[in-house]
């Protein structure tokens, strides 16, 4: 009773109720059933277009890339509900899409198959994405070793220096048979470095240390050992002559560095960095020159009678596609010679797949790096949200450089376009990638689960 001597009856409000966020794995299971379907409609397309029927194998394709796939969707199903239902997906096409093209280039190369030997990678890759969901239950334990990751980073960088070069370059590691190329594990390995150290001292690489025109420059004793483990790696990319990879490291770690303190300044510090080590390089190398000379002028070798090089057969690969493309299999791309299944096997999708296929290869890359992006974004932890970055900017920064490069917009470097080329390390280690990303996204609406969420 209240003090003018009215009762005041109050009722217990009971709490909103807990709505969970919708986990969406429906939705991931009917477009990785679609992705499935395009890969086998585009094995059996370049079957009748060689041979007007059917190739015997389409049975076989489809159901071992149907079940690897299940296998996938039912690990993020069980470990991992809250994940992005777009990142599995997009994989399996793009790894099913590049299939397509090996199978169908090595048509054209019977004493040289790829194929079979790309599906026991693309196996091994699947592989390896399940057991990281289901062993991998927080992204978090990935920065308890940060300086174990940099080491081995390091350790699998200079390894290729013992064996003989391959097309000029020192990047392979080959056993009894056996091949590996160390580089594209070591970009996860200091992607996870990076992510880990600059999550730890971001503050100090923000606001400390002497400001000179609009950049902030950290104290040497900060940035000092990110920037001896970067100028190491690089340089013993240059010695082995991998200039793509380089870049790509490069590229990673001002993205990175970029993210973590928030000053644009460092952007234009990466450019102007690139820039002079690309003159820089382009001059003392041969090998390089000469890249870069075919770039300036790719028509040169035809005008003086020898016939085209690698990037003019692209690009009359991409010219003869136009619009609507040539149709799976009825190309004439295994004319670039013998890089066709691996650098340049996007010229095989432009020509035979036209600017309308080749716009939604890209759409689909960008749609997966969009997606981590988004997934880092979303967290509230700093290395998570690095990571996250890291790893989605190594596939834009590679897409970028190897598209770029086949097209003619800068110089040609020897790297494989992600789940399309020919390369089993780069296959295995894509699949890493959107492993982790599939952690990340999962911890990231995880965290938004709760009351009134819609």
């Amino acid at each position: 009773m209240s003090k003018a001597g009215i009762i005041v009856v109050t009722a217990d409000v009971p709490a909103p109720a807990v709505r969970p966020l919708p986990r969406r794995r429906g939705i991931e299971l009917a477009l990785i059933i679609l992705a499935v379907l395009l890969s086998v409609y585009g094995y059996c397309a370049v079957g009748l277009a060689q041979h007007n029927a059917l190739p015997p194998g389409a049975a076989g394709y489809g159901a071992g890339l149907g079940v690897l796939a299940l296998l996938a969707h039912l690990a993020v199903r069980l470990r991992a509900p809250h994940a992005d239902p777009l990142l599995l997906p997009i994989g399996v096409l793009l790894n099913g899409l590049g299939l397509v093209l090996i199978y169908r280039l090595d048509l054209e190369t019977p004493g040289d198959r790829a194929a079979p030997a790309q599906l026991i990678w693309s196996t091994l890759g699947v592989a390896l994405f399940i057991l990281v969901v289901l062993l991998l239950r927080d992204h978090r334990v990935l920065q308890r070793y940060t300086y174990v990751c940099v080491v081995a980073a390091l350790v699998l960088l200079t390894l290729p220096i013992l064996f003989p070069a391959v097309n000029g370059a020192r990047i392979w590691i080959r056993i009894a048979g056996f091949s590996i190329q160390p580089g594209e594990f070591t970009k996860v390995l200091l992607a996870v470095f990076f992510a880990a150290y600059l999550a730890a001292n971001r503050n100090a690489l923000a606001y400390t240390g002497r400001r000179i025109w609009k950049l902030q420059l950290p104290t040497g004793r900060v940035l000092g050992p990110i920037v001896t483990v970067w100028l190491v790696s690089v340089g013993v990319l240059v010695l082995e002559r991998d200039l793509g990879t380089s870049l790509l490291f490069f590229g990673l770690f001002v993205v990175l560095l970029y993210v973590a303190t928030g000053r644009t300044g460092w952007i234009a510090v990466g450019l102007l960095l690139a820039a002079l080590g690309a003159v820089a390089v382009g001059r003392l190398e041969p090998h390089v020159h000469s890249r870069i000379a075919t770039w300036l002028h790719p028509f040169a070798s035809i005008e003086a009678g020898e016939g085209p090089n690698q990037l003019a057969q692209s690009l009359f690969a991409f010219a003869e596609g136009g619009v609507l493309g040539t149709g799976l299999g009825l190309g004439h791309s295994i004319l670039i010679g013998f890089a066709v299944k691996s650098d340049f096997i996007l010229a095989t999708a432009g020509e035979e797949l036209g600017l309308a296929g080749l716009s939604a290869i890209f759409l689909l890359y960008g749609l997966l790096v969009e997606r981590g992006y988004r997934a880092g974004l979303a967290l509230r932890e700093p290395f998570g949200r690095l990571l996250a970055v890291g790893l989605a900017s190594l596939v834009a920064l590679q897409v970028f450089v190897i598209a770029g490069g086949v097209t003619g917009l800068i110089p040609l470097t020897g790297m494989a376009m992600p789940f399309l080329a020919q390369g089993g390390s780069s296959v295995v280690t894509n699949w890493a990638i959107v492993a982790l990303l599939v952690r990340v996204s999962d911890s990231a609406r995880r965290q938004y689960d709760g009351p009134g969420t819609p």
